[in-house]
């Protein structure tokens, strides 16, 4: 969505910021898919595996996405990460291949949804307030 003020156009990231339930169910997608990338990224540290730079940077974009903070670019990156990790050799459990799909399309959908009211971006993009005074209008 495009504002237009003084011949200046400004885009907005999203059109809108929710709140209520539909913030709340947004909120709660967002921390159902931070918490398990941020877990699986934090176990690969713990384990000394600094190889695992799909789970890093997943783990990363899940702080993000918990703080909706960056929450598009963060949803395409989790989409990167998880599809990555789903196509790479070695899964010796093949449960978790429909675990990465499953995080894979609900960053996409948060990257689409946007974050709601209970987040960051809502603090930096969200609803503003003019107030518009009444001026005197020139004599014609």
């Amino acid at each position: 969505m495009a504002d237009h003020q003084d011949g200046v156009t400004l885009l907005r990231s999203f059109s809108a910021f929710p709140d209520g339930w539909p913030g709340g169910g947004l909120l709660l997608q967002r921390v159902a898919v931070g918490f398990p990338l941020v877990y699986w990224g934090a176990m690969d540290v713990a384990a000394g595996r600094f190889s695992a730079l799909p789970d890093l940077a997943a783990a990363a974009a899940g702080i993000l996405l918990i703080c909706g903070f960056f929450t598009s670019v963060a949803g395409a990156a989790i989409v990167l990460a998880e599809i990555w990790m789903f196509f790479s050799p070695g899964v010796e459990d093949h449960s978790a291949l429909w675990i990465r799909l499953l995080l894979a399309a609900l960053g996409a959908s948060a990257a689409m949804l946007g974050p709601g009211a209970w987040s960051v971006d809502a603090k930096r993009f969200g609803r503003k307030v003019f107030e518009i005074s009444e001026s005197p209008r020139p004599d014609e």
